[in-house]
């Protein structure tokens, strides 16, 4: 199977750009779509300001910063976005209705042999399928925040994506240079936001008990269990507001033992959404320290 040299990504969010990132840093040429120019811009921003830790590490040259920057194209035209793509993935916000008026649109553009991908965390594949004449070629293709560093994707299998479709994500998989896990039913959470929603909400829990701290809470899952951070740390550097509607959307498929806690629905209603906001479980300067 060879290997892929150009793809777009829609939506030029932390995700969104993360992915453009991570892609143009194994070679591919990249467009990243968006409707908001100034959208563009932050995201142009953010993947220089992110290649300058690489170079201030020493783990790429200046020259190859320079060469990344070369292969990422920020653009607010779909079709030109769109121009001699072999993959397509979508990164906009976790709202089904607009993944599947993304997926009819770019289903509508592009040739029936274009793999086209979500980086859902959570949703059917099968219903954003469902808004295309050509669900077969629709897979998921979770990426792990931030892409550039995190080694895994969770790939997810819609009830009509096809083998050829399938193996052909868990190609591009490797070309980036990450692991991947197959999850073979389309169910809510799939394998990795089912599993780690039940520990941050019992997590929460525990402090809401009166248990522990969230610093304790958060060394012990360091420590303990070698996580790299605790998950109220994680939570903040995700988005609250991301997590809250996680819990939600597993409750309605698992029950309540995915309802959300009261203090995470609290600080989500007072606008403590975590790093982006300044605040979320723990407070933050202005540099995000």
């Amino acid at each position: 199977m060879s290997d892929i040299a150009r793809l777009t990504v829609i939506g030029s969010g932390t995700m969104g750009h993360g992915i453009g990132q991570l892609a143009a840093m194994r070679g591919i040429e990249v467009s990243v779509y968006d409707v908001d120019e100034a959208a563009l811009e932050r995201a142009r921003k953010s993947v220089e300001t992110s290649l300058g830790r690489f170079v201030k590490k020493e783990s790429i040259s200046e020259e190859e910063s320079q060469a990344i920057l070369g292969r990422m194209w920020f653009r607010s035209d779909l079709d030109e976005a769109l121009s001699g793509s072999e993959v397509v993935i979508e990164a906009v916000p976790e709202i089904l209705e607009l993944k599947q008026r993304v997926f009819t649109d770019v289903d509508a553009r592009t040739a029936p042999d274009v793999l086209l991908a979500t980086n859902t965390s959570q949703l059917s594949i099968t219903a954003i399928a469902s808004a295309t004449a050509n669900p077969q070629r629709v897979v998921g293709m979770h990426f792990f925040n931030p892409p550039v560093i995190m080694r895994l994707v969770e790939i997810i299998r819609g009830t009509v994506t096809t083998d050829e479709m399938l193996q052909r994500t868990i190609a591009l998989s490797t070309q980036l240079g990450k692991e991947s896990i197959v999850c073979q039913r389309d169910t809510p959470g799939f394998i990795t936001t089912r599993a780690i929603m039940a520990l941050r909400l019992e997590c929460i829990r525990i402090y809401e008990e009166g248990i522990a701290s969230m610093e304790d809470l958060d060394k012990a899952m360091r420590l303990a269990f070698n996580h790299p951070m605790g998950q109220f740390e994680l939570n903040d550097y995700n988005g609250l507001d991301i997590a809250l509607q996680g819990s939600r959307n597993l409750r309605e498929a698992y029950g309540e033992r995915f309802a959300p806690p009261p203090s995470l629905v609290a600080r989500v209603a007072a606008g403590r959404l975590g790093r982006k906001s300044g605040a979320g479980w723990y407070e933050y300067t202005e540099n995000g320290s």
